[in-house]
């Protein structure tokens, strides 16, 4: 990308010829300065308007789906196959059960 970046500016380099260059802004800017010398009234000028305008919201409305009321709460999760419940300890763990038990064993042997 740097090698393709470098070409496109070497191709596009060249000497600055002051006399090629137009100032659009300088310009306006003396348009204006004379039509205020002049007296005349100066309103701004309407912005142009692209013929081809999206509402963007409406678009994402439109894809969302959002055209139809919102389901309130929450949708239970679908089980995947193969997917089972945690019932069963982890590896390497003591049910709660039995540790709950050797806990009361070892506290009153200790009392």
């Amino acid at each position: 990308m740097l090698d393709l970046a470098k070409h496109l500016v070497n191709q596009r380099a060249s000497t600055f010829e002051p006399n090629k260059f137009e100032d659009h802004y300088e310009e306006a800017l003396t348009e204006l300065i004379n039509a205020k010398r002049q007296g005349i009234a100066i309103a701004s000028k309407p912005r142009p308007r692209g013929e081809n305008v999206v509402d963007l919201m409406a678009a994402l409305r439109q894809s969302v789906g959002a055209t139809e009321p919102a389901a309130k709460g929450k949708k239970p999760r679908k089980a995947f196959a193969g997917q089972k419940e945690m019932l069963m300890p982890i590896e390497g763990k003591k049910p709660a059960k039995q540790a709950a038990k050797k806990n009361t064993k070892s506290q009153r042997r200790s009392a």
